[in-house]
């Protein structure tokens, strides 16, 4: 893919930074859709807006039949403060760009310019979808609900997410899952209060909830095949308020993850089980607040075959590796429905101090990730359509 126009290379920077001093948190989204719906018409697109609250849809169509193909960018920041001194620092309190979808939305947007500049697709079209929410993990599916996919259905469906593990230059994707599933659990842990010195006279919830703690450990290492993927965290117990009296309850919040989308379906019932009869077993009852949140993003092989290829053309064979981790994303809704590639762009400098972690309140990119991106995707719907027409050929 021929690089970007020195116009295109300023419009991708001065966009990516205009949003991250701008962030909106999920679903509060209104000025980002304002600018995206706005330089999707001064492209000539028509945007549909509005959908799931703030999501938008627009569509690069060549008139002539042909697959369709899927783009999302999400556009969602997180509820941190920032840390920074560079000019374009979030100017919302209490909102911060910490995890790069201002870039990813900058991205696409450059990317639908050169698209039009190069007339892409010949045959069919490039669907551009601009996904809300992602961070509370309910925008995909949001989306989703309101009809995108039923009304303009696609053949593949691509994202990709700037990824400060990787070094600027190197672009990740791998068959399979790539992102876990991640769930939210509550468990009160209710029990009898009393005085602490007589515990006889009620039913402490707080060794209760340590046994509860200890059993959800049993999940991972004794209820499931050790070869699939399985994290069950506890991030916060609360329970009491004085040093002599035994709570009437404690409360236990965390989250699970895992890849397979099976497991992922037995996990409710399992937990269930394990976290009530510990606590059963302790005179207390446990009362459970599952919360589904994303399932796994499960990468098809072809495509992603596509996607390497391209990467390959793009930064050099060597640079091409296979990252998966254990946080989750919610474009696995759409992969669970469509077959495509979730793929990670490299945006870590260290030289430059641009290598802190993702929902770190440091968090920034090097931005010469972001023409990286522009050019993988101008690359990967070129090649997908071209594998497509090969295909098509009597």
């Amino acid at each position: 893919m021929e690089p970007l126009t020195p116009e295109e290379e300023r419009e991708l920077i001065e966009t990516r930074r205009d949003l991250h001093a701008h962030p909106e948190t999920a679903f509060e989204e209104k000025r980002t859709a304002r600018v995206v719906a706005e330089r999707l018409e001064s492209l000539g697109l028509s945007p549909r807006t509005g959908i799931a609250g703030t999501g938008l849809t627009a569509s690069i169509d060549s008139g002539i039949p042909g697959k369709r193909v899927l783009l999302r960018a999400d556009i969602d920041a997180l509820p941190i403060e920032e840390e920074s001194d560079e000019p374009y620092r979030s100017t919302a309190e209490g909102a911060m760009h910490a995890c790069g979808h201002d870039g990813h939305t900058a991205i696409l947007l450059t990317a639908a310019r050169l698209f039009l500049r190069l007339g892409i697709p010949a045959a069919g079209s490039v669907e551009l979808l601009f996904q809300p929410a992602e961070e509370t993990a309910g925008g995909a599916k949001a989306m989703i609900d309101a009809g995108v996919l039923d009304e303009r259905p696609v053949d593949a469906a691509f994202g990709l997410h700037l990824w400060n593990s990787l070094d600027v230059g190197k672009i990740a994707a791998a068959v399979g899952p790539v992102m876990a599933a991640a769930d939210e659990f509550a468990v009160r842990v209710a029990g009898t209060g009393c005085h602490g010195a007589r515990p006889q006279d009620g039913r402490d919830p707080v060794p209760a909830a340590a046994a509860v703690v200890t059993a959800l450990q049993q999940i991972a290492s004794r209820r499931t095949d050790p070869l699939a993927s399985l994290v069950v965290t506890v991030g916060s117990i609360h329970g009491g308020n004085a040093f002599n009296v035994i709570p009437e309850e404690v409360i236990l919040r965390g989250t699970i993850r895992c890849f397979d989308h099976d497991l992922w379906e037995t996990i409710p019932s399992l937990f269930a089980e394990v976290a009530k009869n510990a606590a059963r077993a302790m005179g207390c009852e446990a009362e459970i607040d599952y919360i589904r949140s994303a399932r796994p993003v499960v990468n098809d092989a072809a495509l992603t075959r596509l996607v390497r290829e391209t990467a390959a053309d793009l930064v050099g064979e060597d640079h091409v590796v296979e990252e998966r981790t254990m946080g989750a994303e919610d474009f696995g809704e759409f992969l669970h429905r469509v077959p495509g590639c979730f793929f990670f762009v490299g945006s870590k400098n260290e030289a430059l101090g641009k290598d802190e972690p993702h929902h770190s309140p440091r968090f920034d990119i090097d931005e010469s990730a972001l023409s990286i991106g522009v050019r993988m995707l101008g690359g990967l719907v070129e090649r997908y359509f071209r594998t497509a027409e090969r295909r098509s050929d009597p």
